[in-house]
């Protein structure tokens, strides 16, 4: 028996070729088997942009046979217009550029063209096939998402959809705000002429009665002067009327302060601040800077802000429990700005967000009503700021002018 040393070098080269050539044909066979289990389409191409080969599932959603589909330019077959019918030029191929300048891709905005004739949105893969750095052609995957693209459209239609009632509620909740904001102003002119008118009534006929029995008292106190009891009578009846003249005068002061309407917007601010460091014992640091020579506003503004003045100064006399207060009075034309900053115990801001909070909702539904806008800051312990901001409107006497 001869040793295997001893045979010819050639045959011993020439034995595991026949085996390579077997392992190949098994890679093929499990790579044609896979490539025809899967439900991706898959197709090849050259350089030249031609079938290679393409796997039944590629060619079964484009209409073809595997066999009609080899050999033949895939762009010109299947990708040579856009979804909207516009030609697509083979140089912005994705694909044809991932074998022609090595560029993979990843696109999941277009459309394959059936053999029908109608278009299929697909997402699909494009990778250059590399030998050696030479670029011989490229791989394409692709799976149909037609279903998923009208599943989006019809979300987007609902989203649409969705947005135009929201758009449309909106509107209708918008509209309703403001007739219900003029509704609002509506009842605070009528209830401040109807504060107007009692005040005057107030002043002309229960003053002027005051007035006479006051007269009255005095004319019997002087006849009844040799008589003690009835004179100290007299005496404490005057007291009274005065007391009754005093508390008059504040109701009516209470229900529209006369200042307002005979002196204007700025003595009227003035006036309360002194009337608030007046009614108090806490500390008061206060400035009005006005503009030179800038009109008051008047009429229903000039009320919405003396109201809304009034208001920041009577919560913090009923509520803040403050030791130092802070007010700014500034106006400049076209705006203004009123600041009322205390030391008090604070509120956490939910409290002025409750629905029983309607000193404050009255005070940002009148400032809303003229364009203004309030900003309250508050934390438990650490006192309130309250800042109203208003543009001016233009005067009766302004407009009268013009």
């Amino acid at each position: 028996m001869s040793h295997p040393a001893s045979l010819p070098a050639d045959a011993l080269l020439a034995e595991p070729v026949p085996q390579a050539a077997r392992a190949a044909a098994v890679w093929r066979d499990r790579l044609s088997l896979l490539l025809d289990a899967t439900g991706e389409g898959i197709y090849g191409v050259d350089t030249e942009g031609r079938c290679s080969f393409i796997n039944p599932a590629a060619a079964r959603m484009l209409g073809y046979t595997p066999d009609e589909v080899l050999g033949r330019n895939m762009h010109e077959l299947t990708h040579h217009h856009h979804a909207d019918g516009a030609h697509y030029p083979v140089d912005d191929c994705p694909i044809f550029r991932a074998f022609r300048a090595g560029v993979p891709c990843r696109i999941d905005s277009e459309v394959l063209w059936r053999r029908d004739g109608t278009p299929m949105a697909v997402e699909y893969t494009s990778y250059p096939i590399l030998d050696a750095g030479q670029v011989l052609g490229a791989v394409v995957t692709f799976v149909d998402i037609s279903e998923r693209k009208q599943q989006e459209q019809q979300l987007l239609q609902a989203r649409e959809q969705l947005e135009r009632r929201v758009a449309e509620r909106t509107q209708a909740l918008s509209q309703a705000l403001a007739q219900l904001r003029d509704l609002q102003a509506h009842l605070e002119h009528v209830r401040e002429d109807e504060r107007t008118r009692i005040a005057r009534e107030i002043h002309d006929e229960l003053g002027s009665l005051l007035v006479g029995l006051k007269m009255d008292v005095s004319w019997l106190e002087k006849r009844v002067a040799d008589e003690p009891t009835l004179r100290c009578k007299c005496h404490g009846m005057r007291g009274l009327i005065d007391n009754a003249v005093e508390n008059v005068g504040r109701i009516i002061t209470d229900l529209r302060p006369s200042i307002l309407d005979h002196q204007g917007l700025w003595a009227t601010l003035a006036w309360q601040v002194q009337d608030f460091i007046d009614s108090g014992e806490w500390q008061c640091h206060w400035s009005i800077d006005i503009a030179p020579n800038l009109p008051a506003p008047d009429g229903d503004q000039a009320t919405a802000i003396f109201r809304i003045f009034q208001e920041m100064l009577s919560n913090v006399a009923r509520h803040a429990q403050a030791g130092e207060v802070t007010i700014r009075v500034r106006a400049t034309p076209g705006d203004l700005t009123l600041l009322v900053k205390d030391d008090g115990k604070g509120a956490p801001p939910s409290a002025f967000e409750r629905a029983d909070a309607f000193g404050v909702m009255g005070m940002r539904e009148r400032a809303g009503h003229h364009g203004g806008w309030l900003q309250i800051t508050s934390e438990p312990g650490q006192g309130t700021q309250v800042i109203l901001s208003m543009p001016l409107e233009r005067t009766h006497q302004q407009e009268r002018a013009a």
